[in-house]
Order: structure tokens, then sequence, then C-alpha cells
């Protein structure tokens, strides 16, 4: 039991999928510009990249590793997160319009976002079995969630702030997410 509690803090502290390995990096400046969007994209990352690593695991140990096509992992795994992002986006287009309106563009890029893929494939490289596999997503997911909730709620603070012309829109977002990114460094102190 520790141990998967060790996985869930590495992952979404010391290991922040954003603020520390730079992967989904496109949703996370795109969609933190509303709290409720953020909120909203960090719940479908959960599911999606948690539900990922689960059958990713199983993909993995029980058709490609025994029919020794080990290599074919990468493209496996894009095509179940595609499969996943694809119902996510009918769920959330019938059941709340509103998030998925809010949600446009960066909906459909879960399936190319390089954290979804990028926690599977550490997951196999790593060696985790099936539960660490699906803790390792869920504390990555959580950890992504947290990143871009806290980006927006600095941006919506940012919006009410005098800023020097130069430093309005993307260059003071890019400066916010880096010092978000080195105050994060500070948990890699914790040895996990």
């Amino acid at each position: 039991m520790k141990s998967l509690i060790l996985i869930i803090v590495a992952t979404a502290f010391v290991h922040n999928v954003v603020l520390n390995q730079f992967l989904g990096i496109c949703s996370f400046l795109g969609v933190s510009k509303q709290m409720k969007a953020s909120a909203s994209l960090g719940g479908a990352v959960i599911f999606v990249m948690t539900i990922a690593s689960a059958i990713a695991s199983l993909l993995y140990d029980f058709v490609l590793v025994p029919l020794k096509i080990e290599f074919m992992k990468t493209i496996v795994f894009i095509l179940v997160i595609a499969a996943l992002v694809q119902i996510v986006e009918m769920f959330l287009k019938k059941k709340s319009p509103s998030v998925y309106k809010a949600l446009g563009i960066y909906l459909p890029l879960i399936t190319t976002n390089c954290a979804v893929l990028g926690v599977a494939l550490t997951n196999v490289q790593d060696g985790y079995n099936f539960i660490e596999c699906v803790i390792s997503g869920f504390g990555t997911a959580v950890g992504f969630t947290i990143a871009i909730v806290l980006l927006a709620g600095v941006r919506s603070r940012i919006k009410e702030e005098d800023l020097p012309a130069p430093l309005r829109g993307a260059p003071i977002v890019l400066i916010s997410a880096a010092l978000m990114s080195i105050a994060f460094m500070g948990f890699a102190g914790l040895g996990i």
C-alpha cells in the first residue's frame, strides 16, 4: 500500500507530467483560460489516462508480449487512447454540451496529448504491474489536473492586473508556468 501511495505522490507532484516532464503543454496552455474548462479537461484526462493505463497494461502483458510484438506498443496505445477519447467526447456532447463547447478543440487533442501516451509508455518501461499502472495513470492525471487548475487560477488573477504591454497575453502565461515549474521542483527534495 505504501508503494502505491508513493507512486501517486511521485507522479502527481515530484514528476508532474506538465511541470517536470513538459508533456501535454498544448492543452495545458490552451484550456487554462477558464477555471471550469480546466477542471473539466482535468476530469476527462483523469478518466482517459487511468483507463488507458489499465488497458495498455493488459494489452502489453497479455497480447503484445506473448505474441512477441512489443514494438507495436506505441501504435496500440495510440489506438486505445483515441477510442477512449471518442467515448468521453460522445458522453460530454450528449450529457454536458456547455462543457463540450468550452473544451472545444482541446477535447479531441487528448488523443494526441503526449502526456497520455507518455504515461502508458513509461509504465511499461518501468515494469509496473497492472495495479501500479492504474495508480501511475491516475496519479499522473491528478498531477495534470492540479497544474492546469492552478494555472487557470493564476490566469484569472493576471487578467485583473495592469501589466506592461510586452508582458500581456502569452508572455506572462509562460512566465507563470515557468514559475510553477520551479515551485514544483521543490517536491524533488522528497526523495521519491
